[in-house]
């Protein structure tokens, strides 16, 4: 039997949760859900798409109001995207929420490192927008929890891979959910073997999203123990210091992104020059990232079936490692 959430939790702890289907002209839909988000900023409104790629329907939308609209007219919304993202096979309109459009977008400076203290950081006050890919439902829980809880409002982007919600590994415990809980910018290398030996780490992978999944599935195959895997949770604003910490633990390590989109696709371009600035501006050592992905391509994935996306996954991950 079906139960509404509405009726399962006291009144007085659960604010009312409205659920609706909307018509497919994500150009209009969203347009509705950014003005309710002016008109109500206590609400959390968030508009889901079916795929990602059925964003470039909104692009107006995105572009004329929500990126700038606080910059052009002083307001300030918490629209929330989530924009089903990831790479599993189903060709170039069912795998990218074309994440390079959201980060280009990002008023921020790659040169410069923002003042970053606990208690003088105000990068997502002082930015247009955020860009999010959780790979634990605490950490997606915590990202829609902060937005509305805030005393100001910035609209959230957040890249949800579908495969996610059925890996076995992709879990979190009430007690991640729980008091004294938060957000995480970062997640730092949780394996033991790795830990233990900081100074035998030859490389330091940074991903985001469902790729750190697949990549420790193939680390665990390979029994390797030199190379920590870090997942960036928060790619706008981005988390300097965070970043500037993990390649200074790893002081004898190179630096690697890896990702599932082309090379002209996906986060690639915006984090290469800021870990490059973080290291030098903060640590005093610059890293230059190196490269695992696809090569770059006109199309956002392979149309030619599953045997092709294999190969590529296959070989950007062994990039990763090799």
């Amino acid at each position: 039997p079906q139960a509404p959430l509405n009726k399962t939790i006291a009144a007085d702890v659960q604010a009312i949760l409205t659920c609706r289907n909307s018509i497919l002209s994500e150009f209009g839909v969203l347009g509705f859900e950014m003005g309710y988000s002016l008109e109500n900023p206590n609400v959390l409104t968030i508009w889901e798409a079916q795929f990602g790629d059925f964003v470039n329907g909104a692009q107006i939308m995105i572009d004329q109001f929500i990126s700038s609209g606080e910059d052009k007219w002083l307001r300030q919304s918490a629209l929330t995207l989530l924009l089903p993202h990831g790479y599993m096979g189903q060709g170039a309109e069912h795998s990218s929420c074309r994440l390079e459009r959201f980060l280009q977008q990002v008023d921020e400076d790659p040169d410069v490192v923002p003042p970053m203290g606990e208690n003088e950081r105000m990068q997502i006050q002082k930015t247009n927008w955020q860009v999010l890919n959780c790979s634990t439902p605490a950490n997606y829980y915590h990202a829609l929890r902060r937005q509305i809880h805030r005393d100001f409002r910035k609209p959230l982007i957040i890249a949800t891979p579908k495969n996610l919600l059925r890996d076995r590994k992709c879990t979190s415990t009430l007690v991640e959910m729980g008091e004294h809980t938060r957000f995480h910018r970062i997640y730092r290398e949780v394996d033991n073997k790795v830990l233990a030996h900081p100074e035998k780490v030859r490389r330091v992978v940074f991903c985001t999203g469902k790729i750190y999944y697949e990549l420790i599935e193939e680390r665990e195959k390979r029994g390797i123990t030199d190379v920590a895997i870090i997942r960036i949770e928060q790619l706008a604003p981005f988390p300097w210091d965070k970043i500037a910490e993990e390649c200074a633990h790893y002081s004898n390590a190179e630096v690697l992104w890896c990702q599932e989109e082309p090379k002209n696709m996906g986060a690639w371009s915006f984090v290469q020059p800021r870990i490059s600035t973080a290291t030098r501006s903060i640590n005093k050592h610059e890293k230059r990232p190196l490269y695992a992905g696809r090569a770059p391509s006109a199309a956002t994935a392979t149309g030619l079936g599953a045997r092709a996306h294999n190969a590529e996954q296959a070989a950007l991950i062994a990039g990763a490692f090799e």
